[in-house]
């Protein structure tokens, strides 16, 4: 058989995937200071604004936790110059969602627009883990929150603090003088570009095209849910221009969602208050960080819960089984599309 016969390297890249679902990847550096960070930044929104009655804004606010997840592996000095750049990204994204969010059309378009703009920055820019995906994700998260009845300026302007807070939280150990001594390289070189060579451009052509098959499909399943389509689609291209790359982390996307989902069911129907929501959000965050770099599909089985659980508390969703069957359905096609577009990529010999 010949040695490039494509039903034997699928075979080995099936092989290699399954058996990466059972492999922990030793982690680069410590990830406890990474994890509890992004802890504080999503807890702390919504325990503060539940201590003041107002448990509804901290959930909303949380949505801009996700910015100090960007940067991570650079020293905190080099951080400060990447963390403008992600925070006005995020806050734009949710800006354009909660304006598009009364319009299902309106929505749907500006998920393309706004999906490609972030890639094409993203990495135009270099600017690393975990790529466009949040873009994505708060831009869906906005315009879903707006459409289920959040006011839409006070919406911006309680995700906007909770993206200034964890830009804070992000730069915290520049309080510490031997962070502050370290020399920064030169902004050109820490976010490099913009350009777009060969494996750059085709990550951006895998986004633009799976973002508007996923709504495609999502128009068939439910429009509302084409977000979170396109979202795990992104989610599975990454940052890496490898085709193998997207066949794993697709398989690793189903797998963490499916048993995420089940961790999703057990929590969802306890009836916890809004202050013990926030350490559980806390705790799940600070896991998802310890295990992400070391096998995805583990750091999925907790991402999908902590996604579900913020979601619902801001929207009012009560319906768990429901949510959960939609989102494994919703995780599965997108999973499916995102390993699908690997494709693109010329395949090493």
């Amino acid at each position: 058989m010949p040695q490039h016969d494509p039903g034997r390297r699928f075979s080995a890249d099936l092989r290699d995937a399954v058996a990466s679902l059972f492999r922990l990847t030793p982690a680069p550096a410590p990830r406890w200071p990474i994890g509890l960070r992004a802890a504080i930044a999503m807890a702390v929104p919504i325990a503060l604004m539940s201590l003041m009655g107002r448990p509804d804004l901290g959930f909303q606010a949380a949505t801009g936790a996700f910015v100090a997840l960007y940067g991570t592996r650079l020293p905190v000095i080099e951080r400060l110059r990447v963390v403008p750049f992600v925070a006005g990204s995020l806050a734009v994204a949710a800006l354009l969602g909660a304006l598009a969010g009364p319009s299902q059309a309106a929505t749907l378009v500006g998920l393309v627009l706004v999906a490609v703009a972030a890639a094409v920055g993203m990495f135009g820019f270099r600017v690393g883990p975990p790529g466009p995906l949040f873009v994505v994700l708060v831009y869906g998260l906005s315009s879903h929150i707006v459409a289920s009845g959040a006011d839409v300026v006070v919406y911006v302007v309680t995700v906007a603090c909770g993206i200034l807070f964890a830009s804070v939280v992000s730069l915290s150990p520049l309080v510490l003088p031997t962070r502050r001594r370290v020399a920064a390289r030169p902004l050109r070189e820490i976010l490099p570009g913009p350009s777009w060579p060969d494996g750059e451009r085709m990550l951006v052509v895998r986004v633009a095209v799976v973002t508007v098959v996923g709504i495609g499909l999502g128009l068939v399943l439910d429009p509302d849910r084409a977000y979170w389509i396109v979202g795990a689609a992104v989610a599975v291209i990454g940052v890496a221009a490898d085709r193998r790359a997207a066949f794993s982390r697709g398989l690793h996307r189903m797998v963490g969602t499916v048993v995420g989902a089940g961790l999703y069911l057990l929590l969802a129907p306890l009836p916890l208050p809004p202050l013990w929501l926030a350490l559980v959000l806390g705790l799940l965050q600070f896991t998802i960080e310890l295990l992400v770099v070391r096998n995805y599909a583990l750091a999925l089985v907790f991402i999908t819960p902590l996604v579900l659980l913020l979601t619902g508390a801001a929207t009012g969703a009560v319906d768990t089984v429901a949510v959960a069957a939609e989102r494994v359905v919703d995780t599965i096609v997108g999973a499916a599309l995102g390993a699908a577009s690997g494709v693109l990529h010329a395949r090493d010999d």
